[in-house]
């Protein structure tokens, strides 16, 4: 399990964009909105995504964007 202190990144070889999840892009809703805009560009089940991310707290809603974007998109605290 990732801890709450623990820093989610990814290397940045190609660029991919970065969400400081300490800054204003970091609140739950934005994450659920980049979810919804992530999904739709590449054709996921945004409905499904959304009930695992807020199916928890906020650790886990991380966790759950981590897992469905973070081969596009790096979490950074």
């Amino acid at each position: 399990n990732i801890g709450s202190n623990m820093v989610i990144r990814k290397k940045n070889k190609n660029k991919s964009p970065v969400i400081d999840l300490t800054g204003k892009d970091g609140n739950a809703y934005a994450l659920l909105g980049y979810a919804k805009t992530y999904s739709k560009q590449l054709d996921y089940d945004f409905d499904t995504i959304e009930k695992e991310m807020t199916s928890g707290d906020y650790e886990h809603l991380v966790q759950t964007f981590d897992k469905h974007f973070g081969d596009f998109i790096i979490l950074q605290r």
